[in-house]
């Protein structure tokens, strides 16, 4: 066999098979869905772990990618490698995903929101609004929606979906216990509602 023939076939052994060539590809036996997925899955997961950096982002990207594979497993099964086919899904939406957050931390920037939602209270109120929080339940909302919001007792009426006689109960009960706590007279600081 001269130098000349053995590189030919050589050559003719290297060549692609499949539809551009002379011999037909081998037909590669179809993987059931199930079988790829319990197979892929564990790497697909590390690898959207690796590009996002959230383990829940994670599980979320390969399921939206498997998801995707199994949508479309009548053409995805009969690629040469569908495994590669499931991580580009994973690879690309990461990439969305990195990019969509990034719009968001943007818009979140540019909102320049205050420094504080919270009223001001000085801190020298700071004793009176703990013991309104030890309070019971009706009692402390009825007592900061009146000195905090300033509201009427039929405007609490209507926050606390009482009646205002029920209102006017609430505050003059906390009131005094306010004062038994704080030590003070109950109609001399705390005062009546209207």
């Amino acid at each position: 066999m001269t130098a000349i023939s053995r590189s030919a076939k050589h050559a003719a052994s290297e060549a692609p098979k499949g539809p551009d060539s002379l011999e037909p590809a081998p037909i590669r036996a179809v993987v059931p869905f199930e079988q790829f997925y319990r197979r892929e899955l564990k790497p697909v997961i590390g690898l959207a772990y690796a590009l996002s950096g959230s383990r829940s982002a994670a599980e979320d990207l390969a399921q939206e990618a498997f998801l995707a594979a199994h949508n479309a497993w009548d053409r995805v099964s009969l690629y040469e490698k569908p495994e590669a086919w499931v991580r580009r899904v994973v690879a690309n939406k990461s990439v969305s995903l990195f990019r969509r957050k990034m719009r968001e931390a943007k818009a979140l920037a540019q909102m320049k929101p205050e420094s504080s939602y919270l009223p001001r209270i000085p801190a020298e109120d700071d004793e009176f609004w703990k013991a309104v929080r030890a309070l019971p339940k009706r009692q402390s909302q009825a007592i900061a929606l009146h000195y905090l919001e300033d509201m009427s007792v039929a405007e609490i009426a209507d926050v606390l979906e009482c009646a205002p006689g029920t209102v006017k109960v609430h505050l003059h009960k906390g009131r005094h216990r306010l004062a038994d706590r704080l030590g003070i007279e109950a109609s001399a600081e705390v005062g009546e509602a209207s």
